[in-house]
């Protein structure tokens, strides 16, 4: 029996400076986002393709989500996410490894209802002491919410990464 061809659209939404666009790069073979230590690099959706014998991944690497929507620049960033996520097929919320904050938990509170899987991908896990460190992380992140499925990876590295790319499109239809 075949494997069924996939592909779709899956919106990568976090908090600025959780490495969002070093995942896109790495994911798509190519750097097509800006990368920098600096927050607000990202100021407007990109999308990028990434292509397998199996099916065709469309990633769209959104700006961070700011807090403070007091700003023309913030809420502009803002409401390039919110459209974003409308029209996906899945969604990947990524966090750093260092674990939750409130900004992790505004951008829940926007993909929470969403109609579509919503993953949690925890990156930056090359930073961590230990490979053990992370279950506490994991089970924390579970009481947030039942995410479809919660995949720890390194952009930097690329470590789990193609098992993100086996699991986003395990969620994409045929």
């Amino acid at each position: 029996m075949d494997t069924p061809f996939r592909a779709g659209l899956v919106a990568f939404v976090g908090r600025p400076n959780v490495g969002k666009s070093t995942l896109i790069n790495r994911i798509v073979g190519e750097r097509i986002s800006i990368t920098s230590r600096r927050p607000q690099t990202t100021r407007q959706r990109i999308v990028g393709i990434h292509n397998r014998p199996d099916g065709q991944l469309v990633v769209v690497d959104t700006p961070g989500m700011h807090g403070s929507e007091n700003r023309l620049l913030g809420r502009y960033m803002n409401r390039a996410i919110i459209g974003a996520i409308h029209g996906v097929d899945c969604i990947a919320m990524v966090i750093a490894a260092d674990g939750w904050r409130d900004e992790d938990e505004r951008v829940l509170e926007l993909v929470r209802d969403e109609p579509v899987p919503v993953l949690l991908v925890i990156n930056k896990i090359d930073r961590l002491a230990s490979r053990e460190a992370l279950l506490p992380l994991i089970e924390r992140s579970r009481e947030r919410m039942n995410f479809a499925d919660i995949v720890p990876v390194s952009a930097a590295t690329g470590t789990n990464v193609e098992d993100l790319e086996d699991t986003l499109m395990s969620y994409l239809p045929e």
